[in-house]
């Protein structure tokens, strides 16, 4: 559409639907500028809105930014003469809802007729507020139920003002609306403005995001948050698998080299890292631990029954290189429909597809190199070493059982010699009552 309509001699702008239904009408970023000087100077706060958002023009970040704030708008500003008012017996309130019945119109009351329900409105007649010079031709009656002219104590200027004032927070402010500039997340756009607003919006001026920027903007980025608690769990779980705090970093080290590949295909077909692409790299972290798994897996069992360290590590990558290859390239081949996705929802589709397929490709085929390499250092490290300190072979549970079974052995000897002894007593007492 953009190439399309580039040549029609007028400024369009394209915005896509939100993300989230129901948080604003279109895509992209949501702010109000804020005047909390209490002031009403309509005009110094149109300077301020159209300085703030020129810088924001310069920004890479930003694009296709506008603002519903205008103070160029025509207008007429009716000056009211309060001693002239009172000296001909005129209340000012009553004066302006006068005006206001006259030029606006005031609802009455109703009747039926012919079986309809008709409503009554007084109001001047259209000859009579065609014009602003009209104003000064309409009548007030004063106290004394006179006939008095607005153009005796009212007159009419015309000057440039809002359109319309809107309010936020209790604050005069300016709607402002973009979007992120291709190659760059909205997280990229917000942090760019709050930079901005920080270094240009003089003292007494400040921003408020709103819709789904607001959200965006106060949790922050918490995908990270959760790639670190994804990676500390998988690190927990193989250190109770293996009996060891180092052989789990066999398999959590192999993973960088997938998310970079993740980020490198992200970057070639020009998509930004968005929650759909975090979502990818969040995948992608069980599915090359899983091969990472594999192959250390076997490592350890072939160590267990006899092999060295490094022909464990050989023989894992041997047997697990087939099956690796056959699932990774298996799952590349179904990730392929969504990397050249077209039509609505294809950013997201091919985002996330982009992000596991790059990650897939480049974390298998490194990853059947690095990981026995890997392997072999860390169980060379971990050689020698146990999970609990002056541990033996056997684990804990199973010695504390060992060594209770005996007591209760030793339990049982020692009852069964004191019953022999009973016995023996009894028959030397039964052989002295026979003698």
């Amino acid at each position: 559409l953009e190439e399309e309509t580039k040549d029609l001699g007028a400024v369009i702008e394209y915005f896509e639907p939100p993300a989230v239904p129901g948080f604003g009408s279109s895509g992209g970023f949501a702010l109000r500028l804020l005047d909390k000087t209490n002031s009403t100077d309509y005009h110094y706060f149109e300077k301020v809105n159209t300085d703030f958002m020129n810088a924001l023009a310069k920004r890479k970040e930003l694009t296709g930014l506008f603002t519903f704030y205008s103070a160029n708008y025509p207008q007429y500003e009716l000056k009211i003469n309060n001693k002239i008012a009172m000296q001909k017996g005129v209340t000012i309130g009553k004066a302006m809802e006068n005006l206001n019945i006259l030029i606006g119109s005031t609802y009455e009351q109703g009747f039926i007729r012919f079986g309809r329900f008709f409503k009554v409105y007084t109001q001047a007649a259209p000859e009579y507020r065609r014009l602003p010079s009209d104003l000064e031709k309409l009548f007030v009656k004063n106290e004394h139920g006179e006939m008095v002219p607005y153009s005796a104590f009212m007159t009419v200027e015309k000057k440039l003002g809002p359109n319309e004032i809107t309010r936020y927070n209790l604050f005069n402010s300016a709607s402002i609306r973009g979007l992120q500039s291709k190659g760059f997340t909205s997280g990229d756009a917000i942090n760019a403005i709050k930079e901005v607003a920080a270094k240009e919006l003089p003292k007494g001026y400040d921003i408020a995001w709103e819709g789904l920027s607001f959200d965006e903007a106060k949790r922050g980025n918490e995908s990270l948050y959760v790639f670190i608690v994804v990676l500390v769990f998988v690190y927990l779980v193989l250190a109770a698998q293996y009996e060891s705090f180092l052989l789990p970093l066999a398999v959590i080290l192999s993973l960088p080299v997938g998310v970079f590949g993740s980020f490198i295909l992200l970057k070639t077909m020009g998509l930004a890292n968005d929650v759909y692409a975090q979502i990818g790299v969040i995948m992608l972290v069980g599915l090359l631990g899983k091969n990472a798994v594999l192959i250390v897996e076997f490592a350890v069992q072939k160590q267990r029954q006899g092999a060295t360290i490094l022909e464990a590590a050989i023989e894992g990558s041997k047997a697990r290189f087939r099956p690796i290859l056959m699932t990774s390239f298996a799952f590349i081949a179904g990730l392929i429909p969504l990397v050249v996705a077209s039509g609505a929802g294809a950013i997201g589709n091919r985002t996330i597809g982009g992000s596991s397929l790059g990650g897939m490709l480049i974390g298998t085929v490194f990853g059947v190199l690095v990981i026995p390499g890997l392997y072999f250092i860390f169980a060379k490290m971990a050689e020698g070493r146990s999970l609990i300190k002056d541990e033996a072979n056997e684990p804990i549970s199973e010695e504390m059982m060992r060594v209770s079974e005996g007591r209760n052995q030793t339990s049982a000897n020692t009852e069964n010699i004191s019953k022999l002894k009973k016995m023996i007593k009894k028959l030397r007492k039964t052989k002295n009552d026979e003698d």
